[in-house]
């Protein structure tokens, strides 16, 4: 590839992250996480935020030390062998595939809201399209579209923030001081740890995407220093904006009233008669939706050009080009047939997103597995330094607890077959990959007994020569003898 742009910046890639994190999950999801765990939600986004931390420190160590386009699934081929790279690298494209065709799902079904009689088909398949399309006009005009989606989806949280403060406080005409509200009402935590270890996943789920820092480390103005940088930004700005958005909704409804099927932020609001804030927020949760397509996408194209370089992907996919083409387009077409696949079968749909969560889990924990191997054999990285604080008990305390968020998906309605689909497809690339490494070693096999082969005729034919030279040089002789 050719370095033909300066580079993206530690904002433009901060922006990206929070573009992949901020998204369906966060406008929608959040409120099944706070269901779970009542008032102890502020927990849960601390534990979570920590997690992350991590996860992305362990990340920035490797990638400073190599930051190569395959990021962590090139990670996991160094350390643990290619067949690791081949499954970690497969698993997350099919997962994250998954959940964006059910994003494309949520913006019909949101825009179907101002026009009901257009089909949700027609309109996954239009937005699926268009994400991809843009992602081919390249990393730098990429950001700048996502750094705006960005700023509005965070203008809204901030909105949100402002007016649910001004709420507490009573300074919005018409209202009382909401003071404490509900929160003074319920107990700290409604199902006890039991619940934060059920929202846990869920919060996790809300963090999700920032992985993406990796991939796009390639296309970083001296990853050395942006990486670090990037991620110090998104770590902060993602705790800071959770737990502050928790903290002010907290008093202004009560937890069992929410569910996935409206926003917390509109459920909140029109619960203190603020009415118009529900169309506002549609907009933005289509917008944040867009936002978080549009990053995917990006990092998938980037993760299918990694895979075709190590040879674990088709041969036609190998793109050299600053945009990987190939890999963008492929995912944007296995997207439409994902939405074409969860339209068909809505009962197995939920199947399919569940086992997308999955995939993610899986691969925060083979980053942490990684990083723990990677400091074990070579140390912190070569002009860099080692930014996993408290190593190695930090991060064996950061993979113990992803086993621990994976043993409570059949704990949560809707996520035990999530997990064992998610099983079943790491065990199917698994198979996969053994597969294509048995194709190839009795190819080689093959070659190099035909070329054995070769290699004994041409020594036969040239003996043979011999022979028949000796035999006319003595007919000759003979005939000159007689004459």
């Amino acid at each position: 590839m050719g370095n033909k742009h300066k580079g993206l910046s530690a904002w433009q890639l901060t922006m990206m992250a929070l573009g992949s994190v901020i998204g369906g999950s966060f406008f929608l999801g959040s409120s099944v996480a706070i269901h779970a765990a009542g008032p102890s939600i502020l927990l849960s986004y601390i534990l979570g935020g920590v997690l992350v931390y991590f996860i992305l420190f362990a990340l920035s160590e490797m990638t400073v030390a190599n930051p190569d386009v395959g990021s962590f699934s090139t990670f996991a081929a160094q350390e643990f062998g290619p067949g690791t790279g081949f499954v970690v690298g497969w698993v997350y494209w099919t997962g994250t595939v998954l959940s964006m065709s059910s994003e494309a799902t949520a913006i019909s079904l949101l825009v179907r809201e101002w026009f009901p009689n257009t089909s949700i088909s027609v309109l996954g398949s239009l937005i699926i399209i268009g994400v991809t399309l843009l992602n081919l006009l390249g990393a730098d005009r990429l950001s700048r579209l996502e750094s705006g989606l960005v700023a509005l989806k965070l203008f809204a949280i901030v909105f949100f923030i402002i007016m649910a403060s001004l709420l507490i406080l009573g300074l919005i005409p018409g209202n009382l001081p909401i003071g404490a509200g509900e929160l003074a009402r319920e107990p700290l935590m409604p199902e006890g740890i039991k619940g934060i270890a059920g929202s846990m996943l869920l919060v996790i789920f809300a963090y999700a995407g920032f992985e993406i820092i990796g991939l796009a480390a390639s296309e970083a103005e001296n990853p050395r220093e942006t990486i670090p940088k990037a991620i110090t930004y998104t770590v902060l700005s993602l705790v800071g904006l959770y737990i502050l958005y928790a903290a002010v909704l907290l008093p202004l409804i009560p937890t069992a009233n929410l569910s996935e099927n409206i926003s917390p932020m509109e459920a909140s609001l029109n619960r203190w008669g603020i009415k118009w804030a529900g169309t506002a927020i549609n907009l933005v949760l289509i917008a944040a939706i867009l936002s978080a397509m549009l990053a995917a996408i990006f990092g998938l194209g980037r993760m299918i050009r990694s895979l075709a370089n190590d040879d674990h992907a088709p041969k036609w996919l190998k793109d050299d080009k600053d945009v990987p083409y190939r890999g963008i387009l492929f995912s944007g077409v296995a997207m439409l047939i994902g939405l074409g696949f969860g339209l068909l079968f809505p009962r197995v749909y939920l199947v399919l997103i569940t086992s997308g969560g999955f995939a993610l889990l899986f691969t925060y924990a083979v980053i942490i597995a990684s990083h723990i191997r990677f400091r074990r054999t070579k140390g912190c990285p070569p002009e860099g330094k080692c930014q996993m604080p408290g190593y190695p008990y930090a991060s064996w305390i950061a993979l113990f607890s992803m086993f621990i968020i994976f043993f409570s998906m059949p704990f949560i309605p809707g996520q035990a077959a999530g997990l064992i689909t998610g099983i079943v497809m790491v065990v199917s690339y698994s198979l996969i990959y053994l597969g294509t490494r048995f194709r190839v070693r009795s190819h080689t096999k093959n070659v190099k007994a035909a070329t054995k082969k070769g290699l004994n005729i041409k020594r036969y034919q040239s003996q043979l020569s011999i022979e028949i030279s000796k035999e006319l040089i003595e007919k000759v002789n003979k005939k000159e003898k007689n004459r």
